[in-house]
């Protein structure tokens, strides 16, 4: 496809292949990039017992910004048999052919290896720790043509973040790494089904697998037991960290905002799931919150 529908006179070629490949990344849309950064930072601040290290702080921010574009970039090209069919995705760069598939692996390829170079700055086992997160971020977008559970992997990838955190922080991985990464997984299984409850019939018309089409007509039933969990999990992390009344105001909080989402959702309308979907940020900056207020100025924590 030739790009003529989205040129201008006055526009040069190089600022339109930058505002393709910004959209490729999802730049203009920075919900994903925010619930990658929220359990990384709950890992970096449990971590640390309060403020990490500003270099260490600035690796990881940055690096989820570049893992999470890079993600974008390969589910794209993974979906490009998918998305020009689906009503939410088909104007996207590499579905319209805007973008060419040689052009979107050399932009996952540059943003992972900027990543990498960060994290070279960092100890030997958060550098070892890097390399299963690309084999994640790498593999994922491939997952829904062959299992009914690529949200549970997303978890798993969105929130590799938490041990590399700990690694990095103190050089090792303890036992309440693995729980809050658990937690993770929940959370993030969770919200990416009311992602997927948007796409549902267009997924079931293509022949795409997904937690929502697997939950069926119990769908709403496996979201509380997911949320149930997750916030169970997150009751957990605080006890097992010590954490004190800030946090346990904050994880009311997120037990208010999630109550909220079910409200909305009560009737599956699809507007009403991805407004569910968006509100997760806020999950996870309340709980974020309440980490750093109750390790401040450096309560427990890195137990």
């Amino acid at each position: 496809m030739t790009y003529e529908r989205y040129e201008s006179p006055t526009l040069p070629l190089w600022r339109l292949k930058l505002r393709l490949y910004w959209q490729l990344v999802r730049g203009d849309r920075p919900i994903g990039w925010l619930l990658l950064l929220w359990p990384t930072w709950w890992g970096l601040w449990l971590a640390a017992g309060g403020t990490p290290p500003w270099w260490t702080l600035f690796v990881f921010s940055a690096g989820v910004w570049l893992t999470r574009s890079a993600g974008c970039v390969i589910n794209d090209y993974a979906d490009r048999w998918l998305d020009p069919h689906v009503a939410r995705t088909k104007d996207r760069p590499l579905a319209s052919g805007a973008v060419s598939g040689r052009e979107a692996l050399a932009v996952f390829g540059v943003l992972m290896l900027v990543a990498f170079a960060l994290v070279l700055t960092l100890n030997r086992l958060t550098i070892w720790l890097s390399l299963v997160g690309l084999v994640l971020a790498a593999s994922y977008p491939y997952l829904k043509r062959y299992t009914y559970l690529p949200q549970v992997y997303l978890g798993m990838a969105f929130g590799w973040g938490i041990p590399m955190g700990f690694a990095a922080v103190l050089g090792e991985v303890p036992t309440l790494a693995w729980l809050l990464y658990a937690a993770n997984i929940l959370w993030s299984t969770a919200y990416d089904t009311w992602y997927a409850m948007v796409d549902r019939e267009d997924d079931l018309r293509m022949g795409s697998k997904s937690t929502a089409i697997l939950f069926g007509d119990a769908d709403l039933a496996a979201q509380g037991v997911l949320f149930g969990l997750f916030l169970l999990a997150m009751g957990l992390v605080g006890q097992r960290a010590g954490l004190d009344a800030p946090y346990w105001a904050a994880l009311t909080v997120a037990v208010v905002l999630v109550a909220w989402q079910f409200w909305i959702c009560r009737h599956r309308e699809p507007g009403a799931c991805f407004r569910a979907f968006l509100a997760n940020h806020w999950v996870g900056l309340a709980l974020f919150a309440g980490i750093a207020a109750a390790s401040w100025p450096g309560g427990a924590g890195g137990a």
